[in-house]
């Protein structure tokens, strides 16, 4: 079934521009412009069909790995993961303490870390220590920006260099501790 209808704001103003509003009625068509388009009704699955076909048309949008890699988004997904990462940690040890408080207690957790090989131990410090460490860091960083410092590209370039070194240093400070 084909129809015809008005598109945009065109209907609305030639109500508001009447004649008796406009007088002259050349610059009211020149303004107010009657724009119609036909329109034909679809059965829902012939719909899909021309919405795929329309789709298989579309220009792939360009990947990530075709673009050189860069501090600024390299540092954002690193931040998403740490933080990620961190977050499902914190949430199984408190589920799993919950399940079995007496395996996950304090002193055994402890008792567990000392029996374990030195190798093993710093190991796991530097698993756990670096992502805690990146992750504070560039939350300061972020809370910079929000302060409106480092906003310029070499601003944001100094600052993810910057989160970078006081990684490593902390990283190797709380290894150490």
């Amino acid at each position: 079934m084909m129809s015809t209808r008005a598109l945009g704001f065109g209907p609305a103003l030639r109500q508001f521009a009447s004649p008796r509003i406009v007088r002259n009625q050349a610059l009211r068509n020149v303004f107010v412009k009657r724009r119609t388009v036909q329109t034909q009704s679809l059965r829902p699955s012939a719909e899909e069909i021309i919405l795929n076909q329309q789709r298989l048309k579309r220009p792939s949008s360009p990947h990530f790995t075709i673009y050189q890699p860069q501090l600024t988004w390299i540092s954002s997904i690193a931040n998403r993961v740490t933080g990620a990462g961190l977050s499902v940690l914190l949430y199984s040890y408190a589920l799993a303490y919950l399940v079995a408080p007496e395996t996950f207690a304090s002193a055994n957790v402890v008792e567990l870390v000392h029996s374990l090989p030195e190798a093993v131990k710093y190991t796991g410090k530097v698993i756990l220590a670096a992502p805690f460490a990146f992750h504070s860091w560039n939350g300061i960083r972020h809370l910079l920006w929000d302060t409106g410092y480092f906003l310029t590209l070499k601003g944001a370039y100094q600052a993810g260099y910057a989160v970078l070194g006081l990684t490593a240093v902390s990283t190797v400070g709380l290894v150490l501790l």
